[in-house]
Order: structure tokens, then C-alpha cells, then sequence
């Protein structure tokens, strides 16, 4: 590298520093004497072409030029001029010249002339006259130190912000000149700057003090500084370099966007569930420790236990209930009431009058001495071993009612809460309110699905000896809403047994009592001793129906029409043939476990779900063998978010397998191995074991269509009461069964059964051929006949119709004595 290119490379130096700049030293004659490598690395001449010939060599042909340097050769003082000079290349250079006179004892003997380039001059007075108008006019201020940190430059931007002229501290050390606290840390941090050469950046807030010394200082001034190392281009060090800007402005504007990030970011944070507790913690975990180093948030006990809160003030005996609070520390040093436990606020805090008046309450300054303290010593004790200096109290209040208190507090955070803190609390708790409002809105409405449901659901499983069954109902999460799932056992005559699940479309109070007309309409259809396809049909049109309706109510109104829909699964199980008949209207197959091989699905016909009509129902019969675990279920069981439905079918079988388990045992493992925490769906699962009952408890005749047959049948009818230990009912059975029998000799085609099932009651059934149902009415005092069925209904306790797919069965069943009942739920069904 040049020499040029290394003083160029240097920085901004002075031109005519003669360490630098093209140097010669001409005689009292003009002779030049010495040429420096500056000169020759300027004009391209090395020193032994020039050095003993005279100056005016390399001058330009222009005489007017040299005539004036000999002329100022003739002056005794120091000269400057611009010349032309000729470049050993022979092209001409402009050239800023300065001489100074060499003396001997008292005698001239020659000069030092020192050169450069005019352009390279220009553009250093340029950037001078651009540093010192920066210094000068700079609205920042700029102090410059040297290396023992005395100051050297102040521009006027400093003298304005300090209020103390520069010739007060120059020459005067950075503590002298900002007495106090202040100086004595600048001074500190300045000297870590020449120590190590990392630049600082400081913020300052400047204070003036109120007329009230009790209170914290107002935050007039904020300064943003800064300090690096000042060094020459050979890396020595020079001093340091301290600027001040003044950021009040930026500052309150850089609060006034973190306050709005904060309310945008709240937006999204809290409200995310509609729950009391959840929206409680979140608000909680917005303010600390971004607004406060303390909050507690407190709802009316009344409140949280479902009551609707009235309009207006909260007196101070009001129960308050902790529902949330958060501190910058893990310990909660602050907290003297845990959540969920009861509060009460003294007559004259902050929070009573806050909710006495539905205000906010600022206490910038906390007074540590109010009497209102003496009444809460636990509370008044914290507050003094922390501290704590400053306080904002804001009700929690929607639609105009007051549910609760947020109170901040700081012991940590030097600075006392001001009005703009005020404003952004409300702002922040005011959105809360809103979102737990709702929140107690939505639990509300919940609840009262919920209750609704629990109170349309089978409370308990009806006594029968067809299965053993258990059960399980998980309603949803709060945010999905109850939903219309449910579940029957259902006796039905000849001791079988209706198992019935079912789910209605979408979630709510709609969907709850929905559930509960489909419910009662299947018990009502059941009655009827519908097979399942038929059943279901009726059940389908009444759907289609209620849909109709719905959509007439919506006519003219704003309110949309309620989706109706449902699917349902409805089984008819006979522990005498160990058969149960199954039809689905779009809803999962049952799964069955059996005792000696793997868990199944059967294949049932998918009926279409209810509600749309037009397509027919099928049935399926399958052959169960005693023992068998049968698990009826609605699809929240199987279906899930996070997993597919071939995996929820795999963990089903799994929970059924070893179905010899208890059923309650099976049930626990079902909800363990399938379900979330918190599902998202209603699941309602009933889980059935099948039992058969003894051949031994079953009698049954086939009868000739023949008057004569009503006395054979008494006789057998009577001899098997004997044998089963029931000759004390022997006698009603006998009419029972006499008038049966006749009814269906008369009435009905061949061929007539007669079957007696011993169950819990005592069951008489008499098939036909026939399909025509007798009714029961009541016969006039000269009529001969029309007496039968109405004896039958007065000796049984129940009787009925069921039809066949080859003709019908009359049933009626006895109450039986508690000693024949026990003796026979002890040995008789298995």
C-alpha cells in the first residue's frame, strides 16, 4: 500500500499534518534541501532528482506563479498559497502550501513547506465543517472527555438539557461538574467504557419531586444515553464520548404501544374457554408482571354457586370467593386467602369502596396506617413485611352488574401506579368481565342441560333376570355443551329384554329434551312389543315430524330452525333362545365378547340415521351364548380428534376382552383405555351380560284347536304349579290360562302353544295363528260372553299382545310371592 493510501486509510486527519503530508525544506536560496516520502509519493519526484536543484523545477511554465513564490521567499513570516505544480508525469497539480521560516541563531536559513492536494483539502474542511455543525447544532446532547474523564467539548444541545453552561465544567472531572448520585454513577459507567472500549447505552428517568415529599416522584424526563471510547487511528486512546437524547416523547409513545400490544394480546388470551376459573387465571396472567407484581381476583360467592347477581352496589358483608391470583414470585408471598376460599373486605379498603360505588379505586400512594387495616391484621401484616407501596382496585362489571373485584398491587416495581395504568386495567378488566359473564351465562344454561338430561336419563337399571348390565354417561366438556346421548334397558314380555342406545344431533338444552321425546317414544313403542325394524320406523316418522315442526316454528322469525336428527340402536334379547334381534338407524354395531373366541362386530344391516324417511329398517338375529358380553355405545366413544377410528374399534376390543371380568371392572377400562380427561362428545356405553334361563323354569304345549283342550290345558297348567311350588297360585293361573286358551280355540287359527315362564313373575303366554288382536271390554249384566280378557287384566298383573312373524302370543304375567321370587332369582336363571 501507498503511503497516500495509508494516511487516506487512516481517516479524516489534517491534511497538513506534517506527518503525513508532502514535506520539503528549502534554502535561503531556493534550493531544495530535504523531500520527504510524502513529497514523492505527491509529485512522483524521489529525493535525488530533486534534492540541490531549485524549488521552482517543479513548478508549472506559469510565471506569475513563481514570481510570487520568490516574492514571499522575500517575507520574514510564515505564507500559504495555492500553486500549480508539475507532476513528474508531466500533467499538472493544484496544490495548498504551507511555509514557516527555518532560523539559525538569529539568521533565516531556509523554509519548511509543507503541501497538499487542493481537493483532498477541500473535502477535509468539508467534513470539519460537517463535524462541528453536528456538534454544534446536534439536538442531541455530546460532551467529549479525555482519558483522566475531565470535559473537554460541550455543544449547546447538553447545556440546554443540563441547565449549566460549559465553562462551568470544563476542565472539570465528570462527578464535579453533575454533582450527587447522578455524577458519581456516570462517572463509574464512563470508566467502564475507557476500560474496556464496549459502548453503553443507559435509560434514564428524571423526577421532579411533588409538594408532597410522601409521594413518589413524577416521571417528567426521560433521557436515553450513551457512551463509547474515543481513539486516533493508531488505536490510542483519547477520552470518551457521552451523548444524551432526550426520549420523552418516544418513551410515551413506546408506552403507549406496549399498552396497546398488551390490550391486542389480551384479546386473544383471555376468554379463550368458557369457564369462570380459566378466564380468571388468564386475566391473572396478563397483568403480572407486565402491570402489577401482585393481583387477586375475587367473584361473588353467589356467583360462582349459579345464583344470577342483581343490579347495583355490593356491600361490604357481601362473600366474596378467590378465584385467581398471580405474583412475580412462585411463593405468592402476597396471597393471604387461597383460591377458592371465602373473603371479606373491610368497611373503607379499597375493594369494598370499589364495590360499594362500581368505581375504580387508585391509591398511588398506599397509606399503611388506615384504620380499615385494624380490622384485617393477616392482610394488613403482609402488606407491611412487603412493602407494599402503590394499588389499583377495578370492579368487574358486564351489562351492568358488578360479579366481583381485581385487585393490583406493587412492592417490587418501584413506580406507583398512575392514570394511564388505570385506563389500561379497565380496559383489560372490563373485556374479562365480559368473558366471565358469559362464562357464567354458558355454565348456567350447562348446568341446566345437564340436570335436564341426568333427570331424562334411567336413573337406575330396571330389576330383570334377561342380563346383567352396567353403565356409563360422560357428558361433554363446558365448551362443547351437553349433547342427547342416552340409554335404556327396557323388560318386555316372556322375560326379554329391550338394550337401547341412542344420540341426538348437536348439543344443548335443544338436544337434551329431544333425547328425552325420542327417549319416551321408544318406552312407549316398546310397550307395544314392536319388533326392532318396526320400532325404529316409528320412531323415524316421528323425527321427520318433529323436523317439520320446528321449521314451521322458524317461519317468520329470526331464529333459524333446530337441526333434528338422531341415530339409534334397539335389541330385543330372549334368555329363553339366547337370541337377541338387532336393527341400527345409522349407529356403530354393538361389539360382542364371547367366552371362547375374539371380540366381534356383527354384521347388522345400516339403517339410515332418523329423521330421514323413505328408507326401510332390517333386522339381524344373533345367537348369543350365555355368558356373553354385549357393549352397546354412542361413536364420542370410538371417535376422536387425535386418533382414527380403526384405532378407537381396537381399544375397544381390548377393554372387552376377558369378558368373564366384572362389568363395572370392564366399564372403568372402557373409559380409561377410550376416553379423554375432557371429551369432547356426550359417550353413553351400556355393557350387557347375557344370562339364559333354566330349561326347568320353562314349560310349554302344543295345543289342538279344540274346545275339549281348555280342560287338558288346566290340568298340566295346574300339575306344573305344583311341581314348581307355586300351588298357591294355582287356581288364578288355571282361569288365566282357561280363558287364554278358549280366546284362541274361538278366535284363532292353529296351532295354538301354551308356554309358563317362571321369571320374577309368572308368565302365560298363548300363541295363534291369528292376527287378530281381542280387546278388552266390559260385558252388560244380560250378555253371555265378552267376560274373559277382563278377567284375565283383573287376576294378572299386566297382559298384552305381541305379534309374530307367523301370527300373535296373548301374555300375561302373575305377581309372584317374595319366598317363590328369591327361591327363584337364587337357582332358577343363570
Amino acid at each position: 500500500m501507498s503511503t497516500s493510501e495509508t494516511a487516506r486509510s487512516a481517516g479524516p486527519v489534517d491534511p497538513f499534518d506534517v506527518t503525513r503530508a508532502a514535506a520539503a525544506v528549502v534554502d535561503s536560496q531556493g534550493l531544495i534541501v530535504r523531500w520527504s516520502e510524502g513529497a514523492q509519493a505527491l509529485l512522483g519526484y524521489r529525493a535525488e532528482e530533486v534534492v540541490g536543484r531549485p524549488v521552482t523545477m517543479i513548478l508549472t511554465a506559469d510565471g506569475d506563479a513563481a514570481s510570487a513564490l520568490s516574492d514571499r521567499y522575500r517575507l520574514g513570516g510564515g505564507w500559504g498559497a495555492t500553486v500549480a505544480v508539475c507532476h513528474r508525469d508531466n500533467h499538472r497539480l493544484d496544490l495548498e502550501l504551507r511555509a514557516c521560516p527555518l532560523w539559525d541563531s538569529d539568521k533565516r536559513t531556509g523554509w519548511l513547506v509543507i503541501g497538499t492536494d487542493v481537493d483532498r483539502l477541500r473535502e477535509w474542511e468539508h467534513n470539519q465543517a460537517l463535524l462541528h455543525g453536528l456538534f454544534d447544532q446536534s439536538p442531541i446532547g455530546m460532551a467529549v472527555l479525555d482519558s483522566r474523564l475531565r470535559y473537554l467539548l460541550i455543544n449547546p444541545a447538553l447545556e440546554r438539557m443540563e441547565g449549566v453552561a460549559a465553562q462551568l465544567r470544563l476542565g472539570r472531572r465528570l462527578r464535579d461538574g453533575t454533582p450527587g448520585p447522578e455524577g458519581a454513577a456516570l462517572e463509574r459507567e464512563a470508566q467502564q467504557v475507557l476500560e474496556t472500549g464496549e459502548p453503553l447505552i443507559t435509560f434514564q428517568q428524571i423526577g421532579q419531586a411533588p409538594s408532597d415529599v410522601s409521594a413518589f416522584p413524577r416521571r417528567d424526563r426521560v433521557r436515553s444515553g450513551s457512551s463509547f471510547r474515543l481513539e486516533d487511528p493508531s488505536g490510542e486512546v483519547l477520552g470518551v464520548c457521552h451523548t444524551v437524547l432526550d426520549a420523552t416523547s418516544h418513551y410515551r409513545d413506546y408506552r403507549a404501544r406496549q399498552r396497546l400490544a398488551l390490550v391486542n394480546e389480551a384479546s386473544g388470551r383471555i376468554g379463550t374457554t368458557l369457564d369462570l376459573d380459566d378466564t380468571a387465571h388468564e386475566l391473572a396472567d396478563v397483568l403480572v408482571p407486565r402491570v402489577a407484581d401482585f393481583v387477586s381476583i375475587d367473584l361473588l360467592d353467589a356467583l360462582l354457586r349459579g345464583q344470577e347477581p342483581l343490579p347495583g352496589p355490593i356491600s361490604a358483608t357481601e362473600v366474596l370467593r378467590r378465584a385467581a391470583h398471580h405474583s412475580v414470585q412462585e411463593d405468592l408471598p402476597e396471597a393471604v386467602v387461597e383460591p377458592g376460599e371465602p373473603t371479606r373486605y373491610p368497611a373503607g379498603s379499597a375493594p369494598a369502596l370499589c364495590l360499594a360505588t362500581g368505581r375504580p379505586v387508585l391509591k398511588a400512594v398506599v397509606d399503611l396506617s388506615a384504620p380499615w387495616l385494624e380490622e384485617d391484621p393477616a392482610r394488613a401484616a403482609k402488606m407491611r413485611e412487603l412493602g407494599m407501596h402503590s394499588a389499583l382496585v377495578a370492579p368487574l362489571q358486564a351489562r351492568g352488574i358488578t360479579m366481583g373485584v381485581v385487585t393490583l398491587a406493587r412492592w417490587k416495581n418501584p413506580e406507583p401506579f398512575d392514570e394511564d395504568d388505570l385506563l389500561l386495567v379497565e380496559e383489560l378488566v372490563g373485556r374479562a368481565a365480559v368473558c366471565i359473564d358469559n362464562a357464567r351465562r354458558f355454565t348456567r344454561e350447562h348446568n341446566a342441560a345437564l340436570t335436564l338430561q341426568r333427570s331424562l336419563l334411567p336413573r337406575d337399571l330396571p330389576k330383570q333376570s334377561a342380563v346383567e348390565a352396567a353403565y356409563r354417561y360422560l357428558p361433554a366438556d363446558a365448551m362443547a355443551g351437553v349433547g342427547g346421548d342416552w340409554f335404556d334397558i327396557i323388560p318386555l314380555s316372556g322375560a326379554r329384554v329391550a338394550l337401547v342406545v341412542g344420540d341426538v344431533v348437536g348439543h344443548g338444552l335443544h338436544a337434551a329434551a329431544t333425547m328425552g321425546r325420542l327417549r319416551t317414544a321408544v318406552h312407549t313403542l316398546a310397550d307395544l312389543d314392536l319388533p326392532p325394524d318396526e320400532l325404529l320406523a316409528h320412531v323415524d316418522d316421528l323425527v321427520i315430524r318433529l323436523a317439520d315442526e320446528e321449521e314451521e316454528a322458524a317461519e317468520g322469525s329470526t331464529d333459524s330452525a333446530s337441526v333434528i336428527g338422531a341415530t339409534c340402536l334397539y335389541a330385543i334379547y330372549d334368555p329363553v333362545s339366547r337370541r337377541a334381534t338387532v336393527a341400527r338407524a345409522g349407529h356403530p354395531s354393538p361389539a360382542i365378547a364371547h367366552l371362547s373366541s375374539p371380540v366381534e362386530l356383527p354384521d347388522i344391516p345400516a339403517g339410515p340415521p332418523l329423521g330421514l324417511g323413505g328408507l326401510p329398517f332390517e333386522c339381524a338375529e344373533i345367537e348369543l351364548a350365555e355368558g356373553s358380553v354385549i357393549a352397546f355405545y354412542t361413536d364420542g366413544l370410538i371417535e376422536a380428534g387425535d386418533r382414527d377410528v380403526d384405532v378407537g374399534f381396537e381399544r375397544l376390543f381390548f377393554a372387552l376382552a376377558h369378558p368373564d371380568r366384572p362389568l363395572e371392572e370392564i366399564c372403568d377400562t372402557m373409559v380409561r383405555t377410550l376416553l379423554p380427561d375432557r371429551p369432547r362428545d356426550d359417550v353413553a356405553f351400556l355393557v350387557a351380560r347375557t344370562r339364559a334361563l333354566h330349561a326347568d323354569d320353562v314349560a310349554s304345549w302344543d295345543l289342538p284347536a279344540d274346545p275339549a283342550t281348555v280342560a287338558d290345558a288346566r290340568h298340566v297348567v295346574g300339575r306344573r304349579m305344583v311341581e314348581w311350588g307355586l300351588g298357591d297360585a294355582a287356581f288364578t293361573t288355571e282361569l288365566i290360562v282357561s280363558e287364554l286358551v278358549t280366546n284362541a280355540v274361538r278366535y284363532g287359527t292353529g296351532p295354538i302353544r301354551l308356554r309358563l315362564i317362571r321369571d320374577r313373575t309368572l308368565i302365560c303366554e298363548v300363541a295363534d295363528g291369528s292376527n287378530t288382536s281381542p280387546h278388552l271390554r266390559r260385558a252388560r249384566l244380560t250378555d253371555e260372553g265378552g267376560r274373559g280378557l277382563f278377567l284375565v287384566a283383573q287376576c294378572a298383573q299386566r297382559w298384552g299382545t305381541r305379534y309374530t312373524a307367523d301370527g300373535k302370543t296373548i301374555w300375561a304375567e302373575q305377581p309372584l310371592s317374595r319366598k317363590s321370587a328369591q327361591g327363584h332369582s337364587n337357582a332358577g336363571a343363570r
